[in-house]
């Protein structure tokens, strides 16, 4: 009788595992994309068989971390969307959500055509690409944007950037602050220097801070 009363505590215990083993991974693969699943299990503080119980291998791991960046994506996007805005401002809300998401998953970066694969990682990026797409296509019809380039092809090279943006965080060569990304990817897409940055300062005092997005 006392049998289901017992099994919470372990569920939410495993839970807890789970994501302990997660958050350690995030941040250990960032400085050791070797890193062996034994050395991940203690710098978790669990043993190993608790390890492999989530995760069987070193491609179930990094799935269920692309899988949580790609839901940490999708909130992101509904939480950033400024529909009603002048374009250039919700380029610059675009990039304030997505940015936190990035720096908070940019190891899989360092992963992506070793162990996930180009494909998935285009799925994951898939929904900012077309988030993006539109507020430029918006913006381009309005007057906001030059038009010198098709809006997905402006997307994708926006995002190309962003990720090169990342990958100089990993090397330390940026700091993971997000405001002058978002200046850069104004002025990418064709909105002047000045008024890039005068948008992007009156946008940031409007957002959460990056620092308060739970880890």
């Amino acid at each position: 009788m006392t049998k289901p009363a017992a099994r919470q505590p372990l569920r939410r215990n495993a839970r807890s595992n789970r994501a302990r083993i997660l958050a350690t991974a995030r941040r250990e693969l960032g400085r050791n994309p070797d890193i062996t699943l034994e050395e991940l299990a203690r710098a978790s503080g669990v043993v190993r068989r608790t390890l492999f119980g989530h995760f069987p291998g070193r491609e179930a791991l990094l799935e269920a971390l692309a899988e949580e960046a790609s839901e940490a994506l999708r909130s992101a996007l509904t939480a950033g969307a400024r529909p009603d805005e002048p374009a250039e401002r919700a380029l610059a809300y675009f990039v304030f959500s997505m940015w936190p998401v990035g720096d908070r998953y940019r190891m899989l970066l360092a992963l992506a055509r070793r162990d996930l694969g180009i494909e998935r990682v285009a799925e994951i990026l898939a929904p900012a690409r077309d988030e993006a797409t539109a507020i430029l296509e918006r913006g381009q019809r309005d007057g906001v944007f030059p038009a010198h380039l098709p809006p997905g092809v402006l997307s994708a090279a926006l995002e190309a950037m962003t990720v090169a943006l990342l990958e100089a965080v990993n090397t330390g060569d940026l700091g993971d602050e997000g405001t002058p990304v978002a200046v850069a990817v104004l002025v990418a897409a064709g909105v002047r220097e000045d008024t890039a940055r005068r948008v992007v300062d009156d946008v940031a005092s409007t957002v959460v801070p990056e620092a308060a997005i739970a880890d």
